[in-house]
């Protein structure tokens, strides 16, 4: 391991939501790479998750936080008094915050994890209170951390640019990918999903993501339409997911035809995601902008063709294992229905898609967060 004996760290987990989304897949898999190395780890989380990471984490001390850090208010106090503390009590050498906000004042080196930039680059597609909120909380990580993690160099790109963050203190680590939870799914995977679904035979482009407005589902849902409309037999659309804060998406599929079919499952249990995410013709994700793209690395490793922008962090993931579009619906019908009408294509892009996702690993994110830690500690 890099410069001697590993650090004790404390990780906060507090901010790992119920539904494990992006920062629950993020914290999780970091955390189970981690206890693959000789870190000397500590983790407060939610007691909710307390058992579950006893249980995932065979070489690491796990300690419950109290019970009112599930109200983000009080995290956020707790983060700024109770978290420092507890650093000290277990005496911790670094102290990680995995989410954008980190304390203010701790006795330690802390470190800090931004995953994007798209508050600043993005604004429109936030409300302003969370706006706000975040990039206030960025700029006050990249001026009091004493490393900051980032996922992409597109998005450390961006923090230089427009933040005038300073470059020797940011760290890109990628994010990896779990590849025995997503990997290329047997038929009987697939069929089991189509069957949860009410598919029977019927074929479908998947979007699988929190519906939010960055992630453009009201012009991949009217793209769509354009597309399958050409397409004999035509395609369903699935849009599962997160519930989120897009009022745009009802009105969009209120637009839909009635002899076209979408299906907006919500959630949908993690064992089905490589039979969902697989089984599809396309996995479609026209994004405005990523900090990494995590949905688009997971789909190519269960061996889906993925239709993606080019915006941001994306490129950075999907190389030339991914198809490129736009963000407008003429823009994502004309590549879609291309996609759609090209088989020889789709098995391409199926194939590069799971060659590349082998290249990005928890434990190589784990030992980009290590390096750094050991760095705030120089």
């Amino acid at each position: 391991m890099t410069g001697g004996r590993a650090p004790r760290v404390l990780l906060d987990a507090t901010s790992v939501p119920a539904d494990r989304g992006g920062v629950g897949r993020y914290v999780d898999g970091l955390l189970g790479a981690l206890d693959r190395t000789d870190v000397d780890l500590v983790v407060v989380c939610q007691r909710s998750d307390a058992e579950r990471y006893s249980r995932l984490l065979h070489n690491a001390t796990v300690i419950p936080a109290p019970s009112a850090v599930t109200h983000r208010p009080a995290r956020l106090a707790w983060e700024q008094t109770g978290l420092p503390l507890l650093a000290q009590q277990v005496g911790a050498q670094v102290l990680h915050s995995p989410f954008y906000t980190c304390p203010l004042r701790a006795a330690c080196p802390v470190t800090v994890t931004v995953h994007d930039a798209t508050f600043f680059t993005e604004p429109e597609h936030y409300d302003k209170s969370r706006r706000t909120f975040f990039r206030s909380a960025i700029k006050t990580s990249l001026r009091r951390a004493a490393r900051v993690i980032v996922p992409s160099k597109a998005t450390r790109d961006e923090l230089i640019r427009l933040l005038d963050a300073d470059p020797t203190r940011i760290d890109v680590a990628y994010h990896g990918v779990d590849h025995d939870a997503f990997h290329v799914p047997s038929e009987d995977e697939k069929a089991r999903v189509r069957a949860r679904l009410g598919l029977g035979d019927t074929l479908y482009v998947a979007f699988l993501g929190a519906k939010e407005p960055r992630k453009n589902v009201p012009n991949l849902i009217r793209g769509w339409v354009l597309a399958a409309g050409d397409c004999e037999p035509a395609p369903a659309l699935v849009i599962a997911g997160g519930s989120g804060h897009d009022d745009d998406i009802d009105q969009a599929v209120a637009e839909v035809p009635a002899n076209l079919r979408i299906l907006r499952p919500g959630y949908l249990r993690y064992a089905d995601l490589p039979g969902y995410l697989g089984g599809a013709l396309v996995a479609a994700y026209p994004s405005h902008g990523e900090g990494f793209g995590l949905p688009v690395l997971e789909a190519m490793a269960c061996g889906a063709p993925v239709l993606t922008t080019p915006r941001l962090s994306l490129p950075e993931v999907g190389g030339d294992a991914v198809a490129y579009t736009g963000e407008y619906p003429e823009e994502i019908a004309r590549d879609l229905g291309a996609l759609l009408g090209d088989e020889a294509r789709r098995m391409r892009l199926a194939k590069a898609g799971v060659v590349r996702a082998r290249e990005f690993s928890w434990d190589s994110s784990a030992e980009v967060h290590l390096a750094a830690w050991i760095r705030a500690l120089g």
